[in-house]
């Protein structure tokens, strides 16, 4: 009978490479993901509150999970917990990050937001290590700080010719509380499916916003009604993305992966915004996407 092993291994090492890239392309996917819901919150924050993007948002979240699961029943997994206080603690920081971002980027121009958002990183190997007790290597910090190198190259300068401070207090605090989030990701990996990691912070968001937009929102026209209710879709697909991200990957690992929203934030605002990028912008943008890819091979290694 013909040797046959040596055509197998081949197709092994293929599969356990596709694998083993799922989590870096998930967080990328998620970020994606977050960042048009940023400019299409951005777009909105002139003409509606925080409270009311979310409200909306909630809703249309709450509304799929529900129609999906009537349809399919048990589609996206149990409901059920044996981690009520997590999945608590992650719902309240999801609302506020949320909130917090929302009036940072009314606040502050997107490069300027996602300055700040760049600390995320550095957060997330700290709670990584501090309460996961996950261990941090060495490179991983080396590589957040050269794609960090990046991001000051690019708008630093920026940043450094003014900024309001009640933008930069949002952005921070935000940043802290999605931190926490993608954290408490990690810690549920072994819960499967995503409905309940969808449902409960919906739940939770849209009991504390439907009293405050009850009195004060008119129906919006259909063409912000449908904006507003996009934002919901891009907060459950970002959401799911990255909890599958954290579930194939350790924070250390997808941390670098965190800074690729600098280049996607400079396509955003070249296409959505018309601003073309400036020089310095290009730069960092290349650092960061090196980093990444530095980052990999290390872990490669």
């Amino acid at each position: 009978m013909p040797e046959t092993r040596p055509l197998g291994k081949p197709a092994t090492a293929i599969t356990c490479y596709g694998r083993g890239v799922r989590g870096p392309i998930y967080l990328m996917l998620g970020i994606f993901l977050f960042g048009m819901l940023d400019a299409n919150s951005k777009m909105l924050s002139g003409r509606y509150s925080a409270m009311d993007a979310l409200f909306f948002r909630y809703a249309v979240l709450v509304g799929l999970i529900l129609a999906v699961r009537a349809v399919m029943p048990g589609a996206g997994g149990p409901l059920a917990t044996r981690h009520p206080w997590l999945h608590l603690l992650r719902a309240v920081s999801a609302f506020g990050s949320g909130i917090l971002f929302f009036h940072t980027f009314r606040l502050l121009p997107m490069a300027h937001g996602y300055m700040i958002f760049f600390t995320a990183p550095f957060m997330i190997l700290a709670i990584t290590r501090l309460w996961l007790k996950e261990p941090v290597p060495a490179s991983a910090w080396a590589w957040c700080g050269v794609a960090f190198g990046g991001v000051m190259l690019a708008v630093g300068p920026q940043l450094a010719g003014g900024a309001s401070l009640l933008g930069v207090a949002a952005a921070l605090a935000g940043t802290l509380t999605y931190a926490i989030v993608v954290t408490i990701n990690r810690r549920l990996r072994t819960e499967g499916g995503f409905a309940r990691l969808i449902l409960w912070p919906a739940v939770l968001g849209l009991a504390v916003a439907t009293p405050v937009v009850a009195l004060e929102l008119s129906m919006p026209p259909v063409t912000d009604l449908l904006a507003l209710s996009v934002n919901g879709v891009l907060a459950g697909a970002a959401t799911v993305a990255l909890a599958a991200a954290f579930r194939h990957a350790t924070p250390a690992r997808l941390a670098p992966f965190e800074f690729i929203v600098l280049p996607l934030s400079i396509g955003f605002d070249w296409f959505l915004f018309a601003k073309p990028p400036e020089a310095m912008l290009v730069l960092g943008g290349v650092v960061v996407v090196v980093a990444c890819v530095m980052s990999e091979r290390a872990v490669r290694r």
